[in-house]
């Protein structure tokens, strides 16, 4: 284990942010990032047809939109999106929330729009 290793302690990171909707690199894991994200209202309709997407809720409350039903996760709950299937999040309240995806992975999928960015790396 090299010297240098710090753990990652995401209250602080999260603390280091306010935007909405806006990502946060905070570790990468083989060809994955691990990203941080506070969100409140609806966000867009869209697939990732080459990836998977794993949510896990931090703080507040997550609703997955899905064409077939809704999935609801509370704080320390989890929820992995397939490859190809259509999902709205939504957050009535701020949510905090961390994504784990392959690098490269566009927030917005196959939608696009002004909602689209790129993830940041937090220091």
């Amino acid at each position: 284990m090299s010297k240098s290793a710090v753990p990652v302690n995401l209250a602080d990171k999260l603390s280091q942010f306010s935007e909405l909707w806006s990502q946060k690199k905070v570790a990468v894991l083989n060809d994955y990032e691990v990203k941080l994200a506070k969100l409140k209202g609806e966000f867009v309709w869209h697939t990732h047809a080459d990836t998977d997407e794993l949510f896990l809720v931090i703080s507040g409350r997550l609703t997955i939109q899905l064409r077939d039903g809704d999935v609801v996760l509370e704080p320390g709950e989890l929820f992995v999106i397939p490859r190809g299937v259509e999902h709205c999040p939504v957050a009535d309240e701020e949510t905090a929330i961390l994504l784990l995806e392959p690098m490269g992975t566009i927030n917005t999928g196959d939608a696009g729009g002004p909602m689209t960015r790129a993830a940041e790396t937090l220091s």
